[in-house]
């Protein structure tokens, strides 16, 4: 029996520095994007660069482990180099590998993440035979057996097991944390209601909670500055709707601006903890992971468990690689008492 399964996507990561990628912003009146840009047809110098054991499921059941739960992996690789380099890379920890899929005519999961000089990345991925998990490639009985269940983003061909997995572990009292990928996002919320009312804890992101329930985060004006409320009325919006499809605890991340969540009683407002990034690839994982471990570990204490997923993100992004700079319960203790004055802000539900 495992405390925890998670589902989710496998890949070798290739991290390429460049300091000579240029971010350039496109800005209009309701609408602001920014784009990492190379001299078209030159040949660029690179800084650096580095390779990793990467993806979303494999870096949540990484972090579980490395949290002291004892963790099995469910992931899809193929017969090939990069199917056997991740399953030797992961071996060497503590996650179970017993119910991985390997496939034999199937690539495995590649990624080529493009640095800038802030830290932050632009992802080349190939999903390989992680786009491709089927309802008959799973061990059911690992997730009936288990306390909890991850479901990390499952992307293409892949995220139709989703409905299937989710109502599974229901039937059979699993807890569950979704992390949603964009196929299933792109459904709309009608589609995806069924699946967040079986969950304990989902994790988007503001432009997935966008997404999924068709609300635009509104710029400032003259008129109005919703950056300075406790909380963007938008953001509180997604909040509501997500929250009322019937998951327990509904989190939005925020990059530089943190973490939001709902429970029902109370919305949280959690800041980013302090840390100089390197690389922001595997920082949701993180935060989402560590939330769901944090928990269990604290009884469902939302505000606390929030600082400490926090605290694991932020060691996250100070390195290279998803899954490096992951910090056990007691080291996440002692930072948070280090840093006395990082809190968390709460209003109550109306």
């Amino acid at each position: 029996m495992f405390d925890i399964v998670t589902i989710g996507s496998s890949t070798i990561d290739t991290f390429i520095e460049c300091d000579d990628a240029n971010i350039v912003a496109v800005n209009t009146k309701n609408f602001k994007n920014e784009f990492m840009a190379y001299p078209y047809g030159a040949k660029v110098e690179i800084d650096g660069f580095k390779t990793a054991v990467g993806g979303g499921g494999v870096n949540a059941a990484v972090n579980l482990a490395n949290l002291g739960f004892k963790t099995s992996a469910i992931f899809k690789i193929g017969r090939d180099f990069i199917g056997r380099t991740i399953k030797e890379k992961i071996s060497s920890g503590n996650v179970d590998l017993s119910n991985i899929i390997v496939s034999d005519d199937e690539q495995s999961g590649f990624s080529i993440i493009l640095v800038s000089f802030e830290g932050n990345r632009t992802v080349l991925a190939h999903r390989g035979a992680n786009g491709n998990i089927k309802e008959s490639d799973i061990n059911f009985d690992a997730i009936k057996n288990a306390k909890w269940l991850y479901l990390a983003p499952l992307n293409g061909e892949s995220a139709q097991v989703l409905d299937v997995i989710s109502k599974f572990a229901e039937e059979h009292n699993v807890n569950t944390t979704i992390n949603p990928g964009s196929s299933s996002l792109k459904k709309g919320l009608k589609y995806f209601k069924n699946i967040l009312r079986t969950a304990e804890i989902v994790v988007m992101n503001k432009e997935e909670a966008s997404l999924v329930t068709k609300i635009e985060v509104r710029p400032d004006t003259k008129e109005v500055k919703y950056s300075e409320q406790f909380i963007h009325p938008d953001i509180l919006s997604m909040l509501d709707e997500l929250k009322n499809m019937g998951a327990k605890i509904v989190l939005i991340t925020d990059g530089k601006n943190g973490v939001y969540a709902a429970d029902g009683n109370k919305y949280y407002k959690c800041p980013e903890f302090p840390a100089k990034v390197v690389s922001t690839l595997g920082a949701g994982d993180a935060l989402s992971s560590t939330f769901t471990a944090a928990i269990q570990y604290t009884n469902w204490d939302v505000e606390k468990s929030l600082k400490m997923a926090s605290v694991n993100a932020a060691s996250v992004v100070s390195h290279f690689g998803a899954q490096e700079g992951f910090l056990s319960f007691e080291e996440i203790e002692k930072r948070l008492s280090e840093s006395p004055c990082y809190r968390v802000e709460t209003i109550k539900a109306v």
